[in-house]
């Protein structure tokens, strides 16, 4: 069992502090950002010769407001060789690039991997070469501390897998137990699970880094169907009582998947589900399936998410815990030909309307008449008698599961 463990808030706290010290040391403020332009610390200095906020350009300024640079940005700076090199980077303003100001790069190396970079806007005469040694050396530590910080964030990763995979009770009590030992008093605190479905990678090293998700203790990459993955993140909570912490996250989330796409607004279809806050770490495995059936739901139907919480999918909770296939009833099968898709609109939103013709006309915006046309057709075609609440019922709960 791991001896130096250690907790996200501590890595944040000294992670700080060095960028404090680096922005003390050089006489300006420093960013400090992962490899994945994330951001970590930024150091704030103060003295009559500090920069003048109302200068910061678009790209610094994104950065800090959303922690993290988008993949275009991300490309302009790698561009000028920062992933290769071992010492300080200048790079010039480049205005038409969002660069209003030049940068001064540090990147940030352990072991000859770069695991990160610290930025300041370059000013005039700038840090001397005795300055930026000294700063490097401070890199130096901080990329000591990432690599610290990757190798905990890997062990909870395979810990909270354990738990979420296992297939017998008592290996799902073992990995708790590997968990619980991990996390300390963490453990015993408020928690929930979110899934976020389907994530575009199962590689871990592509999932972010636990520091970049505010409240986030341990996540890790499941399958998701036959071929695609998801991810699982275990998020501490102030209360029981308010899971905005981890709603906030999903959508986070949801933006670094959607960013991911070929331009603005075009990422891959994506959703992302929350579990009911618990105590404890005994029910995470019902907290897991509690959030990726919520993620299921906000897939399916678009009005529930793009972020839904186990306790407003509706009848999605009994849907999703049956087996694939199993809400299946051949009675409305015919309803699910392409030739009959508009008929299956109308049955579906006449039940969500419970059976109110006059709501149900307004939301398909067309007349009484021609919804009762095709009520009456829709019995035909099923057999069904839509006055009748156990056939509705049985009608209603086929159309939704259908969505999944």
């Amino acid at each position: 069992m791991r001896q130096n463990a250690r907790v996200t808030s501590e890595y944040r706290d000294d992670y700080q502090e060095l960028v404090d010290e680096m922005s003390e040391l050089l006489g300006a403020p420093a960013t400090l950002e992962n490899r994945d332009f994330e951001l970590i610390a930024f150091g704030a200095y103060d003295s009559e010769g500090d920069l003048d906020p109302s200068v910061l350009d678009p790209v610094r300024t994104r950065s800090i407001l959303t922690r993290r640079s988008t993949a275009a940005v991300r490309a302009w700076f790698e561009g000028f060789g920062i992933t290769r090199a071992t010492g300080p980077v200048r790079i010039p303003r480049t205005p038409e690039a969002g660069v209003h100001r030049g940068r001064i790069c540090l990147p940030v190396r352990h072991r000859g991997v770069v695991l990160g970079y610290v930025w300041l806007l370059d000013y005039e005469p700038g840090p001397s070469e005795q300055q930026l040694a000294a700063a490097m050396r401070v890199t130096a530590r901080i990329g000591a501390l990432l690599a610290d910080e990757a190798q905990h964030g890997a062990d909870l990763t395979r810990e909270l897998r354990a738990v979420l995979t296992a297939e017998r009770d008592w290996h799902r009590e073992m990995a708790v137990a590997e968990l619980r030992a991990a996390l300390g008093s963490r453990a015993e605190g408020p928690h929930t699970v979110v899934c976020v479905a389907p994530w575009p990678s199962a590689d871990p090293d592509d999932a972010p880094s636990v520091r970049t998700v505010p409240g986030a203790t341990a996540l890790c990459t499941l399958p998701w169907g036959a071929t695609a993955s998801s991810l699982a993140l275990l998020l501490r909570l102030r209360s029981t009582d308010v899971l905005a912490p981890a709603t906030t996250a999903a959508s986070r989330l949801l933006e670094r998947v959607r960013g991911s796409g070929p331009g603005v607004g075009t990422g891959p279809a994506v959703a992302a589900g929350v579990a009911a806050a618990r105590t404890g770490l005994a029910d995470l495995g019902a907290a897991w399936r509690e959030a990726s059936a919520s993620a299921r739901a906000a897939l399916a139907e678009p009005r529930l998410g793009p972020v839904a919480e186990w306790a407003s999918i509706g009848p999605y909770r009994l849907l999703t815990a049956l087996p694939p296939g199993a809400a299946r009833d051949p009675v409305a099968g015919p309803l699910f030909s392409p030739a009959y898709a508009e008929l299956a609109r109308t049955a579906e939103v006449y039940l969500d309307c419970a059976g109110q013709a006059g709501r149900t006309a307004a939301e398909l915006g067309v007349h009484r008449q021609t919804l009762y046309y095709r009520l009456a057709r829709i019995e035909r075609l099923t057999g069904l008698d839509l006055d009748d609440g156990e056939d509705r019922l049985l009608l209603h709960m086929a159309l939704k599961a259908h969505r999944l």
